[in-house]
């Protein structure tokens, strides 16, 4: 079973991540963070990962240290459900149109974390969410998981379709890179042997 569990206690956050990335995208997010709730929800989805999330964070003082922990904690997640990365396609890309906004995703479950963020919110906020936590987010979630991850936006004019194309482009190319490869079931996809 590609499944973990990952808790993260410091004097900002309290969190618990429990993932299965042989799932079917049920969801159970709970942050404290309406917006992020909503994407979180939209990464289980279409990534197919079985994701529950619960973090209590200093929210008095903003959701900064929320959202960022929540990306770190799942990346520590990913990484533990991988194991030894035997069989997985490795690579997944997705170019995904929501409404007004384009955002292209591609991503290499590497274990050499990298983030190439290409992306440009119009607004600060979308809601009460600080539209800058979004590349938060897949910083810690990239660097603890081992992901070179590629987010380019081609179009859009909505922060809240722009946002919510990223991280669902995000998520179908994960579901493509963590997807079994039918012809190396049992190899690990490198010619180092490891990854």
């Amino acid at each position: 079973m590609r499944t973990a569990q990952i808790s993260r206690k410091t004097a900002e956050t309290d969190i618990s991540v429990e993932i299965n990335l042989d799932g079917t995208g049920t969801y159970d997010n709970q942050t404290g963070v309406g917006f992020f709730d909503h994407m979180l929800d939209q990464l289980a989805r279409h990534a197919l990962i079985d994701m529950v999330v619960r973090c209590s964070g200093d929210l008095h003082i903003d959701d900064h240290h929320s959202v960022e922990d929540v990306g770190i904690a799942l990346g520590q997640a990913l990484t533990q459900a991988m194991g030894d990365k035997r069989g997985i396609r490795r690579y997944g890309e997705c170019t995904l149109p929501m409404d007004d906004a384009r955002v292209a995703c591609a991503l290499d479950l590497s274990g050499r974390p990298y983030l190439m963020w290409e992306v440009e919110m119009p607004t600060q906020k979308i809601g009460t969410f600080d539209t800058e936590l979004v590349r938060e987010f897949f910083q810690a979630f990239a660097t603890h998981g081992g992901i070179t991850l590629h987010i380019t936006q081609a179009a859009g004019f909505n922060s809240h379709h722009i946002a919510e194309a990223a991280f669902k482009a995000v998520a179908r190319s994960l579901r493509d890179a963590l997807e079994t490869d039918p012809r190396k079931a049992d190899a690990i996809p490198s010619t180092k042997g490891s990854l």
